[in-house]
């Protein structure tokens, strides 16, 4: 037994130094103070992402999206610089254990070549900045507001309020409709009147109606003017601009008004119409 407790089993410890009261408290104090570097460190973590984030919230120069990733970037370097930390407090070289990390990692990297293409393209849109927290887009034929750009997927709230995730090599990869880049935007609707109307009198009163909305933006002037003669209309192509803000109620309103405005003014507005002859045999 006791040429049992003298034989060396680790560096240079035996059995014996193992199962003593001074060795249980030294790993047991080697516990403690892992336990205690892993709190302070994800403490700390969580309170420099949340200053990060606050420079943006802020100042509104600031770009909230670079920020949310870079806040993001230092908590996890935090983290893993206590993660080191620990295993240093039990004697483990992290030379070694970096090279057999790099290892591994290419071998994840081949096997995850999808997500790690969804890491790079959302590199690039935060970088880059084609879409921001808070705009409103539209990509792969889903429309919503952006949420959130992480490395893996963007999410947009769509109109209802309904969650929607794209992976990142989607959104880089396609194009991307930005309704939120420019402060103005023009409307654009085709109105029909009848062949007896009075084209004069109709594009008066398409003027007046838009001029009558306060939301109506002088500069560019709006365009009113016959753009077609179809089969049973002459139709008006009218474009106005607005402030992003009131393009959508202003867009509704507007067609709503200039059909009230054209039946006062007498115009007929024509709607197909067939005529069925029925030839009836003898």
């Amino acid at each position: 037994m006791n040429e049992l407790l003298s034989t060396e089993i680790y560096d240079g410890r035996t059995l014996g130094d193992f199962i003593s009261l001074e060795f249980l408290v030294s790993i047991l104090g080697s516990i403690l103070s892992a336990i205690l570097v892993l709190v302070v460190g994800f403490m700390i973590a969580g309170w420099v992402a949340r200053r990060i984030k606050g420079l943006a919230e802020a100042h509104s120069r600031l770009d909230d999206t670079l920020f949310d990733f870079l806040a993001n970037i230092v908590r996890y370097a935090v983290i893993g610089l206590a993660f080191l930390i620990v295993l240093n407090t039990f004697g483990i070289h992290t030379t070694s254990l970096v090279a057999v990390i790099g290892a591994a990692g290419l071998a994840i990297g081949l096997a995850l070549q999808g997500t790690l293409s969804n890491v790079a393209a959302g590199v690039m849109l935060i970088f880059f900045r084609p879409i921001k927290i808070g705009d409103f887009v539209t990509i792969n034929d889903e429309s919503g507001t952006v949420k959130a750009i992480n490395l893996n997927y963007t999410e947009l709230a769509s109109i209802g309020n309904y969650q929607i995730i794209i992976p990142n090599s989607e959104v880089w990869g396609n194009t991307i409709t930005n309704y939120s880049v420019y402060p103005t935007r023009q409307a654009e609707w085709t109105f029909g009147v009848g062949y007896g109307a009075d084209l004069a009198l109709v594009e008066q009163v398409i003027r007046d109606t838009l001029a009558a909305d306060e939301r109506l933006l002088p500069d560019p002037e709006p365009t009113v003017k016959v753009t077609e003669l179809g089969a049973s209309s002459v139709d008006f192509l009218v474009r106005a601009w607005v402030r992003r803000e009131d393009w959508f109620g202003f867009s509704k309103d507007v067609t709503r008004n200039v059909k009230i405005a054209l039946d006062n003014a007498g115009v007929e507005i024509p709607f197909p119409n067939r005529t069925v002859h029925i030839v009836k045999d003898d």
